[in-house]
């Protein structure tokens, strides 16, 4: 939860973690006043690359490393105002980024990587105090620029299902139908059913609007979201290792992804 030690010790360790297997590793801060509190927060994303200015095609692999300050979606009224342990909700995805560090250091041979841990994602209470982290990113877009995005929420638990998410399908169909095409002929049609799902407002929206087409992979039938029950014992690593091992074989057999980016939407 931004505003607290945990906070910090929180981006020790990831920073510490991916650092051996990038070639830089940086902190872009932001601050954010926040309503609750009526105090000034500082939040940091974190940046780390991989072969990012050497590349001919640039993917940029997110996932938001906050927890929610709000169990609002409890059922016990009493815990709305406890913060959450976000398990699923956002560890699921950093989890994963930090694997794929590690697996795609120097096996992705024409593409470059770059693994943007926002922060800020999950403040609230309400949307107007969420994403924060990556709007400030998409209003500080880095030169070279990604070409497309991956976002990572809410992948690790138990028989994890991603459907096609409708805001990302948008932004670039041809990228989707990809995507979900490859997985389904490598033996995952069973994490990536080639079905739509939820239509979200997450953390490609900022992206999508800075013309970088972004897929949302998520999966948000997930009875804990937002509750304290969102804890360690509701996640598989089986479920990581799927989607974890589904993008490894896309970012290596299909190293040099051409999507066209878009221009700048309202």
């Amino acid at each position: 939860m931004p505003g607290t030690k945990a906070h910090l010790l929180c981006r020790k360790y990831i920073v510490d973690t991916i650092k051996p297997y990038c070639d830089s590793v940086t902190l872009q801060q932001f601050t954010h006043f926040w309503s609750v509190s009526q105090s000034t927060l500082t939040m940091h994303n974190i940046i780390a690359t991989q072969n990012w200015k050497d590349a001919k095609e640039r993917v940029l692999l997110l996932a938001h490393w906050d927890s929610r300050p709000f169990a609002d979606q409890d059922k016990n009224p009493a815990n709305h105002d406890k913060p959450i342990l976000g398990a699923d909700d956002g560890a699921s995805g950093v989890a994963v980024l930090m694997e794929l560090a590690k697996a795609l250091q120097n096996h992705h041979p024409g593409l470059g990587i770059m693994f943007f841990f926002t922060d800020g994602e999950d403040l609230g209470p309400n949307i107007d105090e969420m994403l924060l982290g990556t709007d400030y990113f998409a209003d500080h877009l880095p030169s070279p620029k990604p070409n497309y995005g991956i976002l990572l929420d809410m992948i690790g638990n138990k028989g994890v299902k991603v459907p096609i998410e409708q805001e990302g399908y948008n932004s670039n169909p041809r990228f989707v139908n990809d995507f979900y095409s490859f997985v389904d002929k490598n033996g995952f049609s069973g994490t990536f059913p080639d079905k739509f799902g939820y239509d979200m407002e997450d953390d490609h929206i900022p992206l999508i609007q800075k013309g970088i087409p972004t897929m949302d992979l998520i999966d948000f039938d997930y009875a804990p979201w937002h509750t304290l029950g969102d804890t360690v014992d509701k996640c598989s690593a089986e479920s990581l290792g799927k989607i974890g091992d589904a993008l490894t074989l896309w970012l290596t057999q299909k190293p040099v992804y051409k999507v066209v980016p878009m221009g700048p939407t309202g």
